[in-house]
């Protein structure tokens, strides 16, 4: 694992998040028949693939940084908690057809 600037991993997420976005769009566009979650379902199994290669630990046993993924376990509780972060700060994790919203 790498320390970055905090300016550039933030610019650097949101960029990578347009552009994922931007190609779930352009699947979609292109196949106007495909089931929109088969897609989301595919980038999310894209993503969650490249996060774990991305995030295997590096050789040194006693590295500090990758303390808490060290094992598969620890790398799937990682995950875990930056999904559910992610999706709780998403525009779009309360919806309008949610079974809790009250309808007036």
């Amino acid at each position: 694992m790498t320390e970055n600037n905090p300016v550039n991993t933030l610019e650097m997420q949101s960029a990578v998040a347009d552009e994922l976005v931007a190609l779930a769009n352009r699947l979609a566009e292109a196949n106007p028949d495909a089931d929109l979650w088969d897609i989301a379902d595919g980038m999310l199994s894209g993503a969650v693939h490249w996060w774990l290669y991305a995030n295997a630990p590096c050789e040194d046993p006693d590295c500090e940084d990758c303390a808490n993924i060290r094992t598969a376990e620890q790398r799937m509780r990682t995950l875990h908690q930056l999904v559910t972060e992610m999706a709780e700060t998403s525009e779009y994790f309360h919806s309008p057809n949610d079974d809790n919203v009250a309808h007036a």
